[in-house]
């Protein structure tokens, strides 16, 4: 699962015009961005490019305009505050064919050096359903592709896909080079022992990355909405907790899987149950194969933290993939911070800590400092595919090195 393609360090990108796909699918509310991770994930690349004398044509997606243009989503405040961050001028080619007489007018007065951000790719119908016109748009505009957004690595786009087809040269770079190194050794390379947090809410949708894992890992602790289908497979009472019936009999072949290969299955013993979801009513600790009717789980219990704790305090490679209780609501949240600050503390004696998957992250940026990790993957689903073993259209199309 390692990285066998190009990347910007293996080529030449002087005088030539290159379009790099970043991920600036940011947050932004009142022109204002309240999450710039991504942004500022982005500038290594960017500043290579620059520093080499390319002609730098960023182009990216914003939210779901599904086809047209959307004032509220264009990425005109991604320019400025790129601009203010590289400490360089961003021009923004305001265009909604994305590649209309704006952009291509930006494009030809450019020097090396300089930077362009097209508009939100989205506003074209054909992105995402990866149409030759706009696949063709783009290549039009560029000598050299560079897909740096690990972010839509899993959707066959024309923005990362159907360009890469069409011009001479496609390669990595390097938040993408990265995300796939730091997610694909921690899951072919480990250092021992390693272990993997698989939670959320459903077993159907962590299958994939269930199976794929329990040929790596040592330790494999399950948690989340999905641990009540496990519960119940083992004639546990799960009161009114999310479960998924027609997944039973997959729960007990995941742990016979785990048996035969000799991987420690550690799920809750123990949780937090409520009567309310929104936690205003009766909150209790009891066993989780005894949950009373009228109570769903919502949280890891006393017992199963300091459990999962213990276990990852002594791993040396470390990854998640789901939180370990509906961590969105405070009251709900102390199970996944505990999870988070023994991840925490096991990176600070030497472990490589990887988090991946969408609410993983949010949890570890509500709760921690994403420093305090190896590695936070700045794609959601991508991640998950990833560690799933299937192959990303996104990193697949470009060049083998």
């Amino acid at each position: 699962m390692g990285l066998n393609k190009k990347t910007v360090d293996d080529i030449n990108v002087k005088g030539k015009r290159v379009l790099c796909r970043c991920d600036f699918n940011v947050p932004i509310i009142d022109g204002k961005i309240t999450d710039e991770n991504r942004l500022v994930a982005a500038l290594p690349t960017i500043k290579k490019l620059v520093g080499d004398g390319g002609k730098v044509i960023l182009c990216s997606h914003l939210g779901k305009p599904k086809g047209e243009p959307k004032p509220e989503l264009s990425l005109a405040p991604v320019a400025k505050r790129l601009a203010e961050l590289l400490g360089q001028d961003v021009k923004f080619a305001p265009d909604n064919e994305v590649v209309g007489p704006n952009a291509k007018a930006a494009i030809e007065a450019m020097n090396d050096g300089d930077i362009v951000l097209l508009e939100n790719t989205r506003y074209r119908a054909e992105e995402t359903k990866n149409g030759e016109a706009f696949s063709k748009d783009l290549a039009s505009i560029c000598d050299v592709f560079v897909n740096d957004a690990f972010g839509t690595a899993h959707r066959a786009h024309c923005s990362n896909v159907g360009v890469s087809s069409l011009v001479d040269t496609a390669v990595v770079g390097y938040l993408m080079e990265k995300e796939i190194n730091f997610l694909g050794n921690a899951v072919d390379n480990p250092t021992r022992p390693f272990t993997a947090i698989v939670g959320g809410a459903k077993v159907s949708s962590k299958i994939g990355v269930l199976e794929n894992l329990l040929d790596k890992v040592d330790n494999m602790i399950i948690g989340g909405g999905m641990a009540y289908t496990f519960v119940k497979a083992n004639g546990g009472k799960i009161g009114n907790s999310i479960c998924e019936d027609d997944q039973l009999d997959v729960a007990k072949a995941i742990e016979k899987k785990a048996a035969d290969k000799g991987v420690k299955l550690v799920m809750a013993t123990d949780v937090l149950v409520a009567d309310d979801f929104s936690g205003n009513g009766t909150n209790k600790f009891v066993k989780i194969n005894e949950i009373p009717d009228g109570f769903e789980g919502v949280d890891a219990g006393m017992d199963s933290r300091k459990a999962f704790a213990e276990v990852l305090k002594s791993s040396k490679t470390i990854l998640m993939n789901g939180p370990v209780g509906a961590f969105e609501n405070p009251k709900f949240a102390e199970g996944t911070k505990a999870v988070l600050e023994a991840i925490v503390e096991a990176t600070k004696s030497g472990a490589t800590s990887v988090i991946g998957g969408g609410d993983s992250v949010s949890a570890a940026k509500k709760f921690c400092k994403a420093e305090d990790f190896t590695h936070v993957s700045t794609g959601g689903g991508a991640s998950l595919e990833f560690i799933e073993g299937k192959v990303l259209p996104g990193v697949a199309a470009l060049d083998d090195k």
